[in-house]
């Protein structure tokens, strides 16, 4: 287990408004990831904070989980509310589609496990979803209440992770989420900042709609429903606002001091994928606003804030 990693992003503690339980004990699966890692440097200094990597926890494997699960709860004292933040996740979308085993095992089983776990021994449990659980074919915001319908591997597994955790835990959220990107692992803007090095233009499709997210603000907001008194359920949480793919290459562009108009647009027809990515992800935070909790900054402030904090990791690609 490792502990808190007390030099992450300088992203202050949660802000909770109206009433709520004081300094939660968490514990972080998956701490070693984008959103894990993040929710470490978040939490250091505020909360009670115990990190776990998958090389230390395979959620997978129901004896070991409850074992730490179980372990980690017996040695907390006091009144503090138990919580475990489940960041662990098979997210390599286009692989889901021929590893399917694995990817329902880490996304489907591993959350089923950490929900009996919580259950078990008094903890409540955050499980990290995605907007691949829904069909993509909208044209305003998904509400929590809309229709499922993924329509790749990887949204079938985060499904299904879901409705085990609502199942099998009464006192869980599950908190969906959408275009993360951070200092820790690969992701979008990482790889905007390598292409922007490498070469002279980059295409880049601009017929996907969504919000990006930093991870060190998704991760302040988790932390706040951790120790706040929203109801058990579904939420959806991302910085406010959208744009394209190509809207967010070309403010990653912006923010490297490049010329935005290197970044051409293209289709998603052109730019085939193994697995099916959604044409509209946009989630409507209203059950999230509605619940008192911190809305994130909109997603092109968000991204200036992270450059301007962890701007060298995300520079590295």
């Amino acid at each position: 287990m490792t502990g808190p990693a007390v030099t992450g992003p300088a992203v202050t503690g949660p802000a909770v408004t109206g009433p709520a339980v004081t300094g939660p004990a968490v514990l972080v699966t998956g701490a070693g990831g984008q959103l894990g890692s993040d929710v470490l440097g978040v939490a250091a200094g505020w909360c009670e904070v115990l990190g776990v990597t998958r090389a230390e926890l395979d959620i997978a494997d129901a004896d070991q989980t409850d074992q730490v699960v179980g372990g980690w709860a017996a040695h907390r004292t006091g009144s503090a509310r138990l919580v475990v933040v489940n960041t662990a996740a098979y997210t390599a979308v286009d692989a889901a589609e021929t590893d399917r085993d694995r990817a329902y095992a880490v996304n489907a089983t591993g959350p089923a496990n950490l929900a009996r776990s919580c259950a078990r021994h008094g903890a409540w449990l955050v499980q990290v979803s995605t907007d691949y659980v829904f069909a993509g074919d909208a044209s305003t915001p998904y509400e929590v209440t809309a229709p499922t319908a993924p329509a790749g591997v990887y949204g079938e597994t985060k499904l299904a992770g879901e409705r085990a955790v609502r199942e099998l835990c009464p006192r869980s959220w599950v908190v969906r989420t959408a275009w993360v990107y951070g200092a820790t692992g690969g992701n979008f803007v990482k790889t905007m900042a390598r292409l922007e090095r490498e070469r002279e233009t980059v295409d880049v499709v601009d017929d996907q709609r969504g919000s990006p997210t930093w991870s060190a603000e998704l991760a302040r907001g988790l932390l706040a429903l951790a120790a706040s008194d929203a109801a058990a359920g579904i939420y959806h949480c991302t910085s406010a606002g959208e744009t394209t793919w190509y809207g967010l290459a070309r403010a990653v562009f912006a923010e490297l001091g490049a010329d935005p108009d290197r970044v051409r647009p293209t289709t998603s027809d052109r730019s085939p994928r193994p697995a099916p990515r959604p044409a509209y992800s946009v989630l409507s935070g209203a059950a999230w606003r509605d619940a008192g909790l911190p809305m994130l900054p909109g997603w092109r402030d968000g991204l200036r804030t992270a450059f301007r904090t962890v701007g060298e990791a995300l520079r590295a690609g």
